[in-house]
């Protein structure tokens, strides 16, 4: 599992009712097939389910899917799948065939397209399964659900499967959620950031968000969390940019070489022409504790998320580690975020606007 080691892809989620008694057996009814059951017709959907301690572990009980006080288990998906260097020899070996036997210079394209139709008839029912999984980690004592994924699609799909299987929708937690809970306030009536003159057509949150947090970074960069202590933040390269509005990606300026790219020509310039920041490292510190990865500002998620280095040696110690430095680490990206809303939302906007602007003139560029 993910979580277990290494660098992490995470997306945070709050279950907003109680968990249902019976949510093993919900679980267990929906777990995933056999691999002999899953569907040799290439027309149809992949066989989804759930399973514990790993992708063939379909045997879910209270021991398989308990790790301490936490529920680790995965959404699998199965579905047979043709190698594209397989079909495309099949296909090219048929085609000559038919150039043979017809005597002719070129295939038609219909001819071509039903060769490619007839091999994948004829070679999809003997292909093994392909496997995939959406891993994810529950603590029923605070709602919060940890997962495994930034991909819109499969955060959709995961999102599918829970509330069919438990009828609870996981809450993203986004600015969206934060606003609702701390602010009693929507993204809708959350004022936009503007350091160059030009309001944003589309605002996202996110990248005001993320763009405000590398001023702070520069000036301060700090959260006191109380009893969690102090955190001290960094943004890194690479740096990737975004005509605020283009959520889809179009006009997006990365910024990655140099001994320093966060003071390049090419960072202040895209600062300059209103472009925010979409994406970034970043490294955050506790003491000797270490969190970096990268923030993706539009979806709200972390990839290649590495936690401090545990002193728990025992696995199921050591897993319970992780988890928790995983939290501190969402309460200490929550507590920046609620400092920038504070901001924007304290009457304090136009005197940020003004920061904003001469930080971003002021860059000495390298």
């Amino acid at each position: 599992m993910p979580f277990d080691n290494g660098s992490v892809t995470v997306s945070f989620f709050h279950i907003p009712d109680e968990l249902p008694e019976d949510m093993v057996e919900k679980f267990a009814v929906r777990r995933a097939g056999t691999l002999d059951s899953v569907s040799k017709n290439p027309e149809d959907d992949p066989q989804l389910g759930w399973v514990a301690r790993h992708v063939l572990d379909s045997d879910i009980n209270d021991v398989s899917i308990h790790k301490g006080r936490m529920i680790s288990m995965m959404l699998r998906k199965a579905k047979r799948q043709v190698p594209a260097s397989l079909l495309q020899a099949v296909c090219r070996k048929d085609e000559q065939a038919y150039l043979t036997e017809k005597q002719a210079d070129f295939v038609p394209s219909k001819v071509r397209k039903q060769i490619k139709q007839e091999a994948v008839e004829k070679l999809f029912p003997m292909m093994p399964p392909m496997l995939s999984n959406i891993p994810f980690v529950l603590d029923p004592a605070s709602g919060m659900l940890y997962l495994g994924t930034a991909a819109q699609a499969s955060i959709d799909l995961f999102i599918e499967q829970f509330q069919q299987t438990l009828k609870i929708e996981p809450l993203q937690w986004t600015p969206a959620y934060i606003l609702a809970e701390d602010f009693q306030t929507t993204e809708s009536a959350f004022p936009t950031v503007s350091f160059c003159g030009v309001r944003d057509a589309e605002p996202v949150i996110g990248r005001d968000f993320l763009t405000w947090l590398w001023y702070f970074s520069e000036n301060g960069g700090k959260a006191d969390l109380g009893q969690d202590g102090e955190f001290e933040l960094l943004i890194e390269a690479p740096l990737v940019f975004a005509d605020s509005g283009e959520a889809n990606g179009a006009e997006e300026t990365v910024v990655k070489k140099g001994n320093s790219p966060q003071r390049s020509a090419e960072a202040k310039a895209a600062l300059a022409t209103g472009k925010k920041l979409k994406k970034a490292n970043f490294t955050i510190a506790r003491n000797q504790e270490i969190w970096s990865g990268t923030f993706d500002a539009d979806r709200f998620a972390f990839s290649g998320l590495k936690l401090p280095d545990g002193e728990m040696l025992a696995p199921d110690e050591r897993f319970q580690e992780r988890m928790e430095f995983l939290e501190l680490f969402r309460r200490a990206w929550e507590a920046y975020f609620k400092t920038f809303a504070s901001t924007m939302l304290g009457g304090g906007l136009k005197d940020l606007e003004a920061k904003l602007k001469k930080w971003s003139e002021d860059r000495d560029a390298v």
